[in-house]
């Protein structure tokens, strides 16, 4: 009976308990958030702003690395995530979104959004229909989509020879991150809880305004807001990363950006609003009507101190706030009695509320003539000026400054 190698087999024992870097934990731990750092900046950069929304052209190099990284570190196939997110645009929050948490609920999406990933991914049609545009080469075609899981596999063969059997450990953290992450977090939180810039159709929230750990992915309702563009931060307080390596790759020539979100320019003030105001307004609707938001917002305020300063009773104008500045469709049936109720009892909020509704009727409105929205614009700014309300008669003024 021959017996073992001990040399071979102390070597095989250390290897897997140390792996070829003999790194330590926190070595390890570090090298793990850099990888799937790096897998999010793929996403993000390559995969949504780049490819699905076509915000920005990469040069080969960052478009190759990103397509070999994601092939490694997810093994998803580029068209079949473009075209599920594109048709996620298309049909956001209806049956057929294929990740709304609206219809499928938050624990379906936040739990099992690789599994609707895959789900979706098997329709051929979806990608048939939204999957234009991506990359058609050799090396998809024959590597990347042919063998899609083998890229993973090899990246578990690297972390086993880098750290023995703990590789296997931050392999499963590899293949999660995105899961997780992206698929479940993004696309289920992002769609149900968190702070709104802009009142889109869609349920979309910001879920953080400092866009670090999902690479600016954070900033979802600014995202649904403006899709083409490259930059999803909008605010001075909110913090977009990937947009900083966008930067970065934009000063070195390996990026340009085709698209970020329109600014509302002001300049002289107009007598009267006229086709270019309408012009201004509906091609920064999202903006303008945001800084009205801020207005009834404002107010809310100094109603909520003026009672309080009072000692009396403030809880149901608390409570009605969030919602004034809403869309009358996105307003829960629970709370439609307490708006009542504040707009009955505040004449100044019922008059932003009501005339919030008018502004936003002159984009809705298909069926007028552009001659006919004018009239109705400037007819708009007379009665907002002539309302007794401060910020109702300010935002007109600012308004007619506006100009694309």
């Amino acid at each position: 009976m021959l017996l073992p190698d001990w040399t071979v087999l102390n070597a095989a024992i250390d290897w897997l308990g140390h792996g070829l870097w003999r790194l330590d934990w926190w070595q390890v731990v570090l090298y793990t958030l850099a990888t799937t750092h790096v897998t999010i900046a793929a996403v993000t950069i390559f995969l949504h702003r780049a490819q699905a929304h076509r915000a920005l052209w990469l040069h080969a190099i960052p478009a190759h690395f990103f397509r070999f990284w994601l092939w490694l570190g997810t093994g998803m196939v580029t068209k079949e995530w473009v075209a599920i997110h594109r048709k996620h645009h298309a049909r956001c929050e209806s049956p057929d979104d294929p990740h709304s948490p609206q219809t499928r609920g938050l624990r379906t999406v936040v739990w099992r959004g690789a599994e609707l990933y895959r789900t979706e991914s098997g329709n051929q049609e979806t990608i048939r229909q939204f999957g234009h545009g991506t990359p058609d080469d050799w090396l998809e075609r024959n590597v990347y989509t042919r063998y899609d899981w083998q890229g993973v596999g090899l990246m578990l063969i690297l972390n086993l020879a880098l750290f023995g059997a703990l590789g296997a450990t931050v392999w499963a953290v590899q293949m999660l991150w995105i899961p997780f992450w992206a698929a479940g977090v993004v696309n289920g939180v992002g769609h149900y809880w968190g702070y709104r810039n802009f009142e889109v159709r869609d349920a979309s929230t910001n879920i953080l305004p400092w866009g670090i750990l999902i690479g600016g992915e954070e900033l979802h309702n600014n995202h649904h807001t403006y899709p083409t563009s490259a930059k999803f931060s909008v605010r001075r307080a909110e913090f977009d990363l990937g947009w900083v390596y966008i930067r970065m790759l934009r000063k070195v020539g390996w990026a340009t950006v085709r698209k970020v979100p329109p600014k509302l320019q002001l300049g002289e003030l107009r007598p009267v609003a006229d086709e270019k105001t309408l012009e201004a307004l509906i091609a920064n609707r999202y903006e303008v009507m945001a800084g009205y938001a801020r207005g009834i917002r404002r107010v809310c305020k100094e109603e909520i101190a003026a009672l309080q300063a009072r000692q009396a009773d403030a809880s149901v104008l608390k409570a009605a706030r969030r919602w004034l500045h809403r869309d009358a469709e996105k307003v829960p049936a629970g709370a439609l009695p307490q708006l009542a109720q504040v707009r009955a009892a505040y004449p100044a909020l019922d008059k932003l509320v009501t005339m919030r509704e008018e502004l936003r009727q002159l984009w809705s409105d298909t069926a007028q003539s552009r001659a006919q929205l004018t009239a109705d614009l400037q007819a708009w700014c007379r009665r907002a000026e002539e309302s007794g309300v401060a910020v109702l008669r300010d935002f007109s003024i600012r308004l007619r400054a506006a100009h694309v």
